[in-house]
This record gives C-alpha cells, structure tokens and sequence, in this order.
C-alpha cells in the first residue's frame, strides 16, 4: 500500500526560490548590487582569461591553471546570477523542476572542477617551490592539458551521478525552495521519496569531489610552509610566499566559507546567515578573485601594463 502511495504521488511542475529577502523595497537596490557585482565578476574573469592568452610571458602551467579558474568563475557565476537577477527585476522566483535540476547540475559541476582546479593549483605551487630544479620536468605542458581537463571532467561526472539519483527522487508538499538558488539541502528537505541511496551516492561524491582536492590543497600549503620557513633570509621568504599568496587566500575564503556553509544545521532561525553565506562564496568570491591575482601578482599587473600600452598605441595610432 505504501509503495502505491509513493507512486501516485506527482512531483511539482515547478519550484517557489524565496531568494534573499522578501521585502519589496530591497529588491530594487539587491538588483542594483547583484547586477554589478556581476558586471565586475565577468569583465575581472575575462581580462584575466585574454591576458594568459594573449601575453606570451603567461605561457607557463600556473597561468594556464589560473585561466581556467577564472573560466569556471565566470561559468560558476553565470549558473546564479542571471536567474537571480531577472527574480528581483521582475518578481517572478518560479523555476520549472527541469530548469532547477539543470542550475542544480551545473552548479555542482562548475564546483566540483572549482575544487579540482585549487588542488592542481596548490601542486603546481608545491612542485616549484618544494622542487624547483625538478619543476620544468615534472610540470610539463602534457601533465598541465591533463590535469586541466581532468578538472572539467571530475566536476561534470560528480555532477552528472548527484542529479541523476535527485531526478529519481519524488517532491510532494509546499515546493517553496527557501534559498536563492536549486542547492542540495533545500532540495533534499522537499522530498517525500526514499533518500537513502541518494545520501549514500552523495557522501561518496562529496569525499571525491571535496575533501579529496581539499586533503591534496591541505599537504601541498604544508609542504610549502614548511620550505618557506626554511629559507634563510628574510627577503628569500617574502619572495617565496608571494609566489602563493594570491591563491593561499582564494583557497582558504572559498574552503573556509563551504565548510561554514555546509556545517552550520538548517534551522529556522540559521537559514538565513546560511543564505547570506552562501552568497558570499557563490557570488562575492568569484569578483574578490581577479583583484587577488592582478593586485598581488607581478606578472599580471606587468601583462596588464603592456596591454594598456599597446591599447592606447593602437588608438593614438588611428588618429
């Protein structure tokens, strides 16, 4: 009787996002805000993705990986933002269970290579500080093509197995989803189905997709530490730390946030620090991101330099 019941039960057509805030009087100013934070978003990632390509001094694996990362950010961003934005502008915060499952998927999968993505990164800074005479040998172009890719590829099939089981699951109640967007928790809290295997494939996934590049990322900062302090003089450690500086802050904010983000029990009176939090790693993070990596690092306020140069050359040139 009861597996009849579970199985005359329909999902919803479509989802309720409750978004940021209820009150009309902010929508208009968080539409303003999310629309820049966006249009800085966008426009850091995409001068950091054209200077790695269009400077030849940015030809090396750090770099390659850094554009990447700001690849994803730019994906990772555009998954949320758009949807959220059109919310505020014209009060409409339904989404189809399709149109959910896809930002679901893709959401995981921007994140998953996300977390690949700082692991490779955290190796390359391991193997150039920690073996530099080696370095040239180890992190070949080849090796470089393939932990990229391999990045892409991890987040898409980690992906692709989450939103398989969750589009087996059955939604029944209220199909209020109380976030800005289709994550994980709100989702699972409006199931009425079996979950089980779901959680099961979940841990497995989150191990693999999460903790492993997180434990990776862990020992290689160790490493480097550990050969920074010691160097013997002053100037030689500050020169060392400042080749990772820029990404030992992207690690730590974006892995602090998630941690905080996922730990922190989905109760009535936490939901909305959640939210806010989960802003802070899924939105503010990706724009704080180009501003490390141009402010803090040599060689791109050096490409950045030239680039502006060679701009204004050319338009003085046309007149």
């Amino acid at each position: 009787m009861e597996k009849e019941e579970w199985d005359n039960r329909t999902s919803p057509v479509e989802f309720l996002l409750l978004g940021l805030s209820n009150i009309p009087k902010l929508q208009v100013s968080l539409f303003l805000r999310s629309l820049t934070i966006y249009m800085v978003t966008i426009f850091g990632n995409i001068l950091i993705v054209v200077l790695v390509v269009a400077d030849w001094h940015l030809h090396t694996p750090m770099y390659l990986f850094l554009g990447n990362f700001s690849s994803v950010k730019i994906c990772y961003t555009s998954t949320i933002l758009p949807r959220l934005l059109a919310s505020f502008l014209t009060r409409d915060r339904t989404v189809s269970a399709q149109g959910c499952m896809t930002q679901f998927f893709f959401f995981g999968c921007f994140a998953g290579a996300e977390c690949y993505l700082l692991a490779t990164m955290s190796y390359d800074q391991y193997l150039a500080i920690c073996q530099p005479l080696l370095y040239a040998s180890l992190m070949n172009w080849k090796l470089c093509l393939q932990l990229a890719a391999g990045s892409w590829l991890a987040g898409l099939l980690m992906s692709t197995i989450v939103t398989g089981q969750f589009s087996k699951l059955h939604f029944c109640g209220p199909n209020a989803i109380d976030h800005f967007l289709c994550d994980f928790a709100p989702l699972l809290e409006l199931a009425c189905s079996d979950t089980t295997v779901l959680r099961l494939v979940t841990f497995i996934i989150c191990f693999l997709d999460v903790v492993f590049p997180f434990v990776v990322t862990l020992v290689s900062y160790i490493y480097i530490i550990a050969a920074i302090l010691r160097i013997p003089t002053t100037m030689g450690r500050q020169k060392a730390f400042s080749t990772c500086s820029s990404h030992l802050t992207v690690v730590t904010v974006f892995y602090g946030t998630l941690i905080v983000v996922y730990m922190i029990p989905r109760t009535a009176s936490l939901r909305q620090l959640n939210k806010e939090l989960s802003f802070f790693y899924t939105i503010l993070t990706p724009m704080v991101n180009p501003l490390l990596y141009s402010l803090w690092n040599r060689e791109v306020k050096g490409a950045l330099g030239n680039a502006l140069r060679k701009t204004v050359a050319c338009i003085e040139s046309s007149y």
